[in-house]
């Protein structure tokens, strides 16, 4: 589908030059390389627009009359793997911006560059004001998800300090840890696009409205800081928890160090009398066996007594 920007935002199933205002196209690959000789695209790009790309910094390519990159997209609020990446490319032109929908199942990353179509009026749409408003939509929901995250964070701290945490918060984090890595990784894919755009060396773009770009990066900057902020909070929550599990251990080693030296002197009675001699008098004595059941306790009471007033437990 292609989309002209004039007096009013015109779609057309075909391509044809906007000899006035802006025109930009979300295409698909096979429309792609029909569309491409009469873009001057260079054929390597083309290429690369055939699959997916497996990580998010696949660099960005700058040509004289345009720039090229891949996008990959997540969704932080409802993605739960990797599954739910969608994949892009972009050419950017002057006046021109071409879309390659390499992969979006749902037509979720679609439905959003759509919404961007109509954010501002179609006589006053530039290039930086499409490309800031795509990029708005795509990050409309992230604040409130790093919200989210950082008050889960702080929950998680609570019940670590309560000492109440879940069996399996050791695997949350870790969950959480490649969740904030992937978001990282995601804002520093958009950063390295905005940041080559906004240098504009090949000239596409108009001085008067690139400060658009320079927008959108400074809030995608403070989301990846937010981010970063966040998966620190979450080091040292791991941190905290391993020292709650030493202190635990610790605990249950004190009670059980307590207890042997408590009921070791049992021991030690124990062997006196299951020696084999021959006259120890006890064991003639009528209350032989009181005696040692006696001196057993006053043994265990003595030492518990002793153990307490030294705070042992």
């Amino acid at each position: 589908m292609f989309y002209k920007f004039s007096d009013k935002l015109t779609s057309s199933d075909n391509y044809s030059p906007n000899k006035k205002g802006l025109l930009v196209g979300y295409v698909t690959y096979d429309e792609l390389k029909d569309l491409a000789p009469q873009l001057g695209f260079d054929p390597s790009t083309v290429a690369s627009c055939q699959s997916t790309n497996t990580v998010f910094r696949s660099g960005i390519e700058i040509y004289d009359n345009y720039t090229f990159t891949e996008l990959k997209v997540i969704d932080p609020v409802h993605g739960k793997n990797d599954d739910s990446t969608d994949y892009l490319a972009l050419y950017f032109k002057h006046d021109v911006l071409i879309v390659v929908d390499v992969e979006d199942t749902d037509s979720s990353t679609k439905n959003k560059f759509e919404r961007a179509l109509k954010r501002f009026t179609p006589s006053s749409m530039t290039l930086e004001k499409l490309i800031y408003a795509f990029f708005d939509e795509l990050l409309a929901k992230d604040v409130g998800f790093i919200e989210k995250l950082g008050l889960e964070v702080s929950d998680m701290e609570e019940s670590i300090i309560e000492g109440t945490p879940d069996d399996d918060i050791n695997s949350k984090l870790l969950k959480l840890k490649r969740k904030l890595l992937q978001v990282h990784n995601y804002y520093e894919q958009c950063l390295d696009i905005f940041e080559t755009l906004d240098a504009n060396e090949n000239d596409i773009f108009d001085m008067d409205t690139l400060m658009y770009i320079s927008n959108i990066t400074q809030r995608v900057v403070r989301l990846r800081e937010d981010v970063d902020s966040i998966n620190n909070a979450v080091v040292h929550l791991q941190d905290a928890y391993s020292a709650y599990l030493d202190k635990k251990m610790n605990t249950t080693m004190k009670y059980l160090t307590v207890l042997t030296t408590v009921f070791f002197p049992l021991t030690i009675i124990v062997g006196w009398y299951g020696m084999n001699f021959l006259y120890m008098p006890e064991f003639a004595w009528k209350y032989g066996y009181l005696y040692v059941i006696g001196l057993s306790i006053a043994t265990i009471v003595l030492l518990a007594f002793i153990a307490r007033k030294k705070n042992w437990f």
